[in-house]
This record gives C-alpha cells, sequence and structure tokens, in this order.
C-alpha cells in the first residue's frame, strides 16, 4: 500500500494594525509547520501589517475595509475550499498564541467523516490566563451553555486559536458566523448540529508581542453583556432553524 499523502494545511491569521507582530508570528508558524501554507488576511489595516506580512514570506489578501475576525475567517475559509487545502488553522497575529502547540491541534484530528474542530483552549489545565473577573464570567457562561449544545466539556470557546477538519471548510466557506462573538460561539453550534465533533486541548497563552489588550474594568463588563445577548440570539436562532419548514417542491 502506498502511504497516506500528508495532509494539505492552510494556516489563517487575522491581522488588523499588526504591523509590529506579524512578521514573528509567520516566521514562529513556518517553522513550527514548514510545509503549511501561511495566509494573512488583511482587515482593513492602515499600517504597513500587509508589507510586513509579505515580507515574511506569507500569502496575503487584503479587504478594502475591516470586516471583524469572523469577517476575515470567512475569507480565510473561501481561499481554503477553492484551493482544496485538508484543514485550515486559525492562528492570531498578536503573538498569544505558541505556534509549537499546532501541532498539538493537529493530532486531535481524525478521519472520522463529519466536521470537526479543535479548540486550543487557554483554561484546560495548562498556566493560568489572566483575565478580569467580569470577562471570566462571562466566558463561564459561554463554556457552560456551549457545552450543553455540544455535549463536550468545555473550558474556552472564545479562543481564537484552532483548527477545522474539511468537512469544517466546507461548511464555513459557504457561510462562517461573522458577527461579533458569533465567529466563536455560532461556528461550535453549526458544527454541532451539523453532527460534527467539537473538542479541546490546553495551550499556553503568552502575552501580546506588541499592543495595548482591552482588557480594562468597563471593557470586560460590557463584554458580559454582549455575552448574555449573543447567547439569547444564538438560541433564537436555532430555534428559527430548527421549526423552519422543509421547502417544498415546486408544481408544475
Amino acid at each position: 500500500m502506498s502511504p497516506r499523502p500528508e495532509p494539505r494545511i492552510l494556516v489563517v491569521l487575522p491581522a488588523l494594525n499588526e504591523e509590529r507582530t506579524v512578521a514573528l508570528v509567520v516566521k514562529e508558524v513556518q517553522a513550527a509547520i514548514p510545509d503549511a501554507t501561511v495566509l494573512v488576511v488583511d482587515d482593513g489595516s492602515v499600517d504597513h501589517t500587509r508589507e510586513q506580512a509579505l515580507s515574511a514570506g506569507a500569502q496575503v489578501v487584503t479587504n478594502p475595509f475591516t470586516l471583524g475576525v469572523g469577517g476575515a475567517m470567512r475569507v480565510g475559509f473561501r481561499v481554503a475550499e477553492t484551493r482544496r487545502y485538508d484543514v485550515l488553522l486559525q492562528v492570531d497575529a498578536d503573538g498569544q498564541h505558541d505556534a509549537r502547540d499546532i501541532k498539538l491541534l493537529l493530532a486531535e484530528l481524525d478521519d472520522e467523516p463529519g466536521p470537526q474542530i479543535v479548540i486550543g483552549a487557554r483554561f484546560a489545565g495548562q498556566e493560568e490566563f489572566a483575565v478580569p473577573r467580569a470577562r471570566r464570567v462571562a466566558m463561564r457562561i459561554l463554556a457552560r451553555h456551549l457545552s450543553r449544545v455540544t455535549r463536550t466539556h468545555l473550558t474556552d470557546v472564545t479562543s481564537g486559536f484552532r483548527a477545522h477538519h474539511r468537512a469544517a471548510i466546507e461548511i464555513f466557506a459557504q457561510s462562517y458566523p461573522a458577527d461579533y462573538l458569533s465567529d466563536t460561539i455560532e461556528s461550535l453550534i453549526i458544527v454541532a448540529d451539523a453532527g460534527g465533533r467539537i473538542h479541546q486541548v490546553p495551550v499556553t497563552m503568552r502575552p501580546r508581542l506588541a499592543g495595548s489588550p482591552s482588557q480594562s474594568t468597563g471593557r470586560a463588563a460590557l463584554y458580559l453583556l454582549r455575552v448574555v445577548l449573543v447567547l439569547t440570539l444564538s438560541v433564537f436562532r436555532r430555534h428559527t432553524y430548527a421549526d423552519k419548514p422543509p421547502p417544498t417542491e415546486a408544481t408544475p
């Protein structure tokens, strides 16, 4: 028997004004998985993010205006689908994700049919990742809700460090949630409703390599309010889809 071909991997870095970090992250990813293609989706940056990414050897798609992380990832999924990649990895461009952990995510993907997502979780047994109390409460609420929906114990459902199998790429290339928080939350619900597999692995998070995190008390409280709103909308949308009657055939 001939050996199975290695999966074709696309690593997508959504980036907005990350000129100080994006080149370093690209190089770290290339060192961790040399055979992968690195794609930076420049989400309407007004600095030199695009030039820095290109100089580091990444491919770049530039959005004409800012779409948000969900919109940038939708672009990445469509590129992966068009070019027939087997795996799509999402990695933040600010340097918080340790590219050496990529192999931990890849190891959890298997050959079972159906969409799969592997989450690199910040709160799953590795070093403690500090966040404001209100934000941590919001994350716990989200994790409990999504654990019930997906029937899987999850601790970090908003992590932007993820691996997606081919079937998930095909789904998300058609419709990936682009609203704030919906990209991380509703994407898990979509995979769960499709009978897919969701898993998490503990990873180590680092401080941002540059820039300032938005973790003030006021922002954390606002995040909690947004979480409640997003959860309410996700439940409503789920019931709407479930109650929607099947299409009827047109009469001649």
